[in-house]
């Protein structure tokens, strides 16, 4: 959805937009601070960006199965 709002917003605007669509303006505008500075993403999420490449990695070498017990 963020990607359909980015892509219109210029023609139809946020707002509109967003009215039409199950998120909140703000929601975007959030979106979009957290992409230009990472320094505002949870810890939760920056954790999540650390340990994804060993998740990966782990997931590569066994055969691409997925799911908690799996990986």
């Amino acid at each position: 959805m963020i990607a359909f709002v980015e892509e219109h917003r210029g023609a139809i605007g946020v707002e509109p937009i967003c009215k039409h669509l199950p998120i909140d303006p703000s929601t975007f505008y959030d979106h979009l601070a957290k992409r230009a500075n990472p320094d505002l993403l949870s810890d939760r999420a920056k954790r999540d960006k650390a340990v994804r490449p060993e998740i990966e990695r782990v997931w590569e070498q066994n055969y691409k199965v997925y799911g908690v017990r799996k990986v």
